[in-house]
Parts: C-alpha cells; structure tokens; sequence
C-alpha cells in the first residue's frame, strides 16, 4: 500500500495503519478483558491529548503527531478508532451486529481518515471498502471456525461494492487494500495467503493504472 501512496502521505499512512496494528495487539495479547480495557483506555486519553499535549515516548503516538494530526486529521477522531476495538471486549462480540460496528468503527472510521490523509475524492468508497477490509481481516484471526466462516461471508459485500467502482488516483493505496481483502476472502481460512502470487501483483498493477 505504502508504495502506491505519493511519498508525501507515506508516513502518514504508515503512522495511521501502525495505530491499527497496535489496538490489534491489545486483543491478540490480552486474556482478561477489564486489562484490554484498561489498555485501550489509556490509548484513547492518549490519542484525545494530541491535539493539545506532547504525545508519549511511545513511537506511534510520536509518528501520529508527527505525520499525521493537523493534516485534517484530529487526536479526537483517532481515538475514536479504539471503540472499534471495544466491541470485540463486549460479551457476545462476535454477534452479527457487534461485528457490523467493529467494522464500521474500525475499518470505516480508518479507511477515511487515510482518504483525508492522501486527498481522496468523495466518490470514492472509503467506508465501505474499510468495513469489508476489516472484516476480512478479523475472519483470519479467529479461532472459531464457524464464527470466523461468517464474519467472512459479511465481508463479501462491501468489499464488492468498493472493488466495483473507480478509485481517484491518490485514494488508490486503500483501494488495492480492498482489492487484496477481497482476493484473500476466495482463499479457504485454514490455508496460509499467498502473498507475491503473480495473479494477484497483476491484479493490483492493473488497480494501480486504472483504478478499477
């Protein structure tokens, strides 16, 4: 994705998707759930003061400072990005319409900051290509088969509705995400992805010049 992005929105983007990869590691670390909460509390006070505070000696707090807020982008609305990892500390957060919110404040909420970071157009479908990113993304990292079987099923749509239309050329990053999101949904959850695959290079060369 970094490579498709104008190298002046490359750090941002990398500082935005590596806030991701970290709330991720809250729940792929933590057993108890008062812990993980107490965790993604601190980084939701801790994204809220950037708008007003000298962030943490923590590197993606310094990066998001950075790179990222006063681009458009405020410390409020990244924070906003942990109650999507909220739902998933909620008794029943693999229901249908837990899944439905994680998505959207998750993969949604992200999907268009990004687009503010790099100048998207407004035709292009930031929401719903976030929301099936991020469910295809959780449907692999579940360990209930069958939870994990429909969690991708509910991915299928928006990933369709994003991969249907043309992407403006700066949002192009994201939209080869949805790309890869959707071509990861065809390969069966118990098999390893394969990464590099001529078809799927191909596939998001072609994104790339066209954006379609």
């Amino acid at each position: 994705m970094l490579h498709y992005a104008d190298p002046a929105a490359s750090n941002a983007l990398e500082a935005l998707f590596s806030l991701d990869d970290s709330l991720a590691g809250i729940l792929r670390t933590t057993r108890e759930p008062m812990v993980g909460q107490m965790r993604l509390t601190w980084w939701h006070e801790a994204l809220s003061g950037l708008d007003t505070d000298e962030p943490p000696a923590e590197p993606v707090l310094q990066a998001l400072a950075r790179h990222v807020v006063g681009r458009g982008v405020t410390g409020a609305r990244l924070a906003g990005l942990v109650e999507g990892w909220e739902e998933l500390l909620e008794p029943g957060h693999l229901a249908d319409d837990a899944i439905t919110r994680h998505a959207a404040l998750r993969g949604g909420s992200l999907f268009e900051l990004a687009g503010t970071l790099v100048g998207a157009a407004p035709s292009d479908p930031l929401r719903a290509a976030g929301e099936g990113w991020a469910m295809a993304d959780l449907a692999r990292h579940l360990s209930d088969r069958l939870a994990a079987e429909r969690v991708a099923a509910q991915a299928a749509a928006p990933l369709a509705l994003a991969t249907r239309l043309r992407w403006s050329r700066p949002a192009r990053p994201l939209g080869a995400l949805a790309h890869l999101a959707r071509m990861n949904l065809d390969v069966p959850l118990d098999r390893p992805l394969p990464a590099g695959a001529p078809g799927r290079v191909a596939r998001l060369a072609w994104h790339r010049l066209t954006g379609r």
